[in-house]
């Protein structure tokens, strides 16, 4: 069976280095025999910011069901062995667009279950993700001085929570002052990693099932 590949384009800006790197790596995976669907939020619609409890978790009997866009996205993720996340960090770490896509989809009852007062279940395990971000700042600032927010973030806070092993982070750094050879050459390496992503076949070990909440959801 093929490896089913969702890609994130995390940046609201159309035309962007991320968006090279994105489809080089879709390219190459789809040639490796790999499905791939790719969220673009430069393109495709930005979800809204929450504004009631109801929007960070999967409707109970009686809410209103969710947003057509998000409900597409939710599946999308659903459908997904494989996750690869491409964004830009901005002020330390990354576009608004892209928090609000994480805030749409990653919902109680879809990605996660609260169980008992402290514990949670990780709804997503069995995926794997890549994360590929760029940036104007050189590694070792973005090491000493934000200490990588950005990738402890998403990789940490965000995709582990869920139960998505992350199998690689790769950086981009100094964008603003590289010439085209060099984005040229980052462009064949990520395609190199899709390849790879692409022959890792389909995600063990999940259950594919209609998503329903299961305890309470989180206030803050």
């Amino acid at each position: 069976m093929a490896t089913n590949i969702l890609i994130v384009i995390g940046t609201p800006l159309a035309g962007s280095l991320n968006h090279s790197l994105a489809h080089a790596y879709a390219d190459s995976a789809r040639q490796a025999g790999a499905e791939v669907r790719i969220v673009d939020l430069a393109t495709d619609p930005i979800p809204a910011h929450p504004r009631h409890i109801n929007d960070l978790r999967m409707p109970r009997e009686g809410d209103a069901p969710l947003d057509a866009d998000v409900a597409r996205y939710v599946a999308d993720l659903e459908w997904a062995d494989h996750v690869s996340l491409f964004y830009p960090q901005w002020w330390g770490t990354y576009p608004a667009a892209f928090k609000a896509y994480l805030d749409a989809v990653l919902l109680a009852g879809f990605a996660h279950r609260y169980v008992g007062k402290r514990g949670w279940e990780k709804m997503l395990r069995g995926r794997t993700g890549r994360v590929f971000t760029t940036m104007d700042s050189p590694g070792w600032w973005n090491l000493a001085w934000y200490w990588q927010a950005a990738d402890v973030s998403v990789r940490h806070a965000t995709l582990w929570y869920v139960g998505i092993k992350v199998v690689g982070i790769k950086r981009f750094a100094m964008v603003r002052h590289t010439d085209v050879a060099t984005r040229e050459r980052w462009i064949a390496a990520t395609a190199k990693l899709g390849e790879r992503d692409a022959s890792r076949g389909p995600a063990r070990g999940v259950v594919r099932t209609e998503p329903a909440l299961a305890g309470s959801v989180a206030t803050h």
